[in-house]
């Protein structure tokens, strides 16, 4: 083996023991969720205990006590600290992260598998906030988070655009023209289609942009990359090949800050989900209340209903909050007017160019 790349897998080492930390350390935070802390010293001696009972010939026992104690003394610090838990789904690095990281800065960011876990997790208090994306400029709206948004108790205190731009990620630096497959989540992989297209690349989905760029570092597979941020590139020592690979020069992408509880201020933004009667003219019957009180919207979605096959549930957001009287009124006719109605919460709206 030689110099170079001696120094290169001790460097990759490193930075993925930094990312297995990062993970423990948020471990140590979500037990606080169950009244657990790190400071009982009985299961503390006895991790340290086995660990120093493991066959590892180049690491002193002395040295393996004073790492976990320095690592479980870390968790009690950070546990301290009180911070709010806020998850995301995916792994660290993915957008989700970015979009958590703008909205909370002080918080602990959690990475979740999926979005229902995002949903319930906040929804059964394990974590204090929860960051989705809602809807995409390329790819429009996120269908399984604007099913849960119908179906869970949630309100949404806040939002956030962030820019997307995508990266072709690989485990040393090459000529993109020599990688034949791309891993990355579906939304992802449909936002570079064109990419993926012209340059003869096969889309192989995974779960989330950042676990594909994980499994890359780790695994390694023969004439693959990983289409990820650069911020995952940093994450997991990954070469970027290309960057901006998205379709289009625009693509950014709106998440919702989700709560147990309303936003306590006075938003500017508010959010409804609601149904109509299959008749003709029920729709616009509402869409016109908003017209006459001169209220804009910002964004109107459909999805199907799932109670009642054929029909639609309709998402809407719109200027003002729920707290003036105007809004207020023209809620109060379009409960009137609909086979149901959920208000999903009034919030500041992102102001800022994504």
């Amino acid at each position: 083996m030689k110099l170079e790349e001696i120094r290169r897998k001790t460097d990759k080492i490193d930075r993925e023991l930094l990312v297995l930390l990062q993970e423990r350390m948020g471990l140590a935070l979500r037990l606080k969720k169950f009244n657990l802390t790190v400071t009982d010293p009985e299961p503390q001696e006895d991790l340290v205990a086995r660990a120093e009972h493991l066959n590892l010939d180049l690491i002193e026992r002395s040295f393996t006590r004073q790492l976990l104690n320095t690592i479980i003394e870390e968790s009690k610090r950070l546990q301290e600290e009180d911070r709010q838990l806020v998850a995301f789904q995916g792994e660290h690095g993915a957008y989700g992260e970015v979009a958590a990281r703008r909205l909370i800065p002080a918080g602990a960011y959690i990475p979740c598998l999926e979005f229902v876990d995002v949903f319930r997790g906040v929804e059964d208090g394990h974590f204090d906030l929860g960051v989705v994306p809602v809807e995409n400029s390329l790819e429009g709206a996120v269908t399984q988070v604007n099913d849960l948004l119908t179906t869970m108790n949630l309100q949404v205190i806040g939002e956030v655009k962030v820019t997307v731009n995508h990266c072709l990620l690989a485990t040393e630096m090459t000529d993109y023209r020599e990688i034949r497959l791309a891993y990355s989540h579906p939304q992802a992989l449909a936002q570079c289609r064109e990419f993926l297209s012209r340059n003869k690349l096969e889309p192989r989905p995974y779960y989330d942009t950042a676990g594909a760029a994980k499994m890359l570092a780790r695994e390694n597979p023969k004439a693959a990359a990983a289409i990820a941020s650069a911020l995952c590139a940093e994450l997991y020592n990954l070469e970027i090949i290309k960057e901006s690979i998205e379709d289009g020069p625009s693509n950014s992408t709106r998440f919702l800050l989700l709560s147990r509880e309303p936003y306590a201020g006075d938003g500017n933004k508010t959010s409804i989900i609601f149904a109509v009667s299959h008749q003709a003219g029920s729709l616009f019957g509402v869409l016109k209340l908003f017209a006459e009180a001169n209220i804009n919207l910002t964004r109107i979605a459909s999805m199907p209903l799932r109670t009642d096959p054929g029909n639609y549930s309709f998402f809407l957001d719109f200027e003002g909050s729920e707290k003036s009287e105007k809004i207020t009124r023209v809620l109060e006719h379009v409960e009137a007017q609909t086979i149901s109605m959920k208000y999903i919460g009034s919030y500041p709206a992102d102001s800022t160019t994504a």
